[in-house]
This record gives structure tokens, C-alpha cells and sequence, in this order.
């Protein structure tokens, strides 16, 4: 038995998928921005004698995604460990 969509229901999941598109391609520019500052930053520690990582630092980011549960604190993992590059490479 084949179900049809009525047309509304098409129309709103057409007009929800674009949003979600629009959304991921506005996720997609922020973490390659976040992942360049993130190494830019990095790279001034390191420069100015520090770390390139700060531990409390990390932790305050995973604390801020853990609001999305688990895989928050997974997607924060992710991001920091984009963000610091090769670590032992420049």
C-alpha cells in the first residue's frame, strides 16, 4: 500500500528540510571559524612561551555543551580536538 503526502504536509517537510539545509550550512561556517580562532589562539600561546592547550579552559567548553547530554559533551570533544590541530605540529 503506497501512502500519498498531502500537499500542505510536502510543502511544510520542503520548507523544514530547506531550514534545516540553511541551519547546517550556518553550523558548517561556524565551526570552521571556531576551528581557526580556536589554532590561531593556539599558536599565540605557544608563541608567547604557554601551553597550547588549558585544561580549565577545555572543561568550560564541555560543561557548556553538556547541556545537549551526552552527545553535547561528544560534539565539544570534537570541536576542541578540531580546534587544536596536530597537536606537536604547526
Amino acid at each position: 500500500m503506497t501512502l500519498k503526502m498531502v500537499p500542505e504536509a510536502e510543502h511544510d517537510i520542503d520548507s523544514l528540510r530547506g531550514e534545516i539545509d540553511q541551519l547546517d550550512a550556518a553550523i558548517l561556517a561556524a565551526v570552521k571559524r571556531r576551528t581557526e580562532v580556536s589554532q590561531a589562539i593556539g599558536k599565540a600561546r605557544m608563541a608567547s612561551g604557554g601551553t597550547r592547550l588549558v585544561h580549565s579552559r577545555e572543561m568550560k567548553v564541555i560543561e557548556r555543551y553538556s547541556e545537549l547530554g551526552q552527545d553535547g559533551k561528544d560534539l565539544a570533544m570534537l570541536l576542541l580536538r578540531m580546534g587544536r590541530g596536530r597537536l606537536g605540529h604547526s
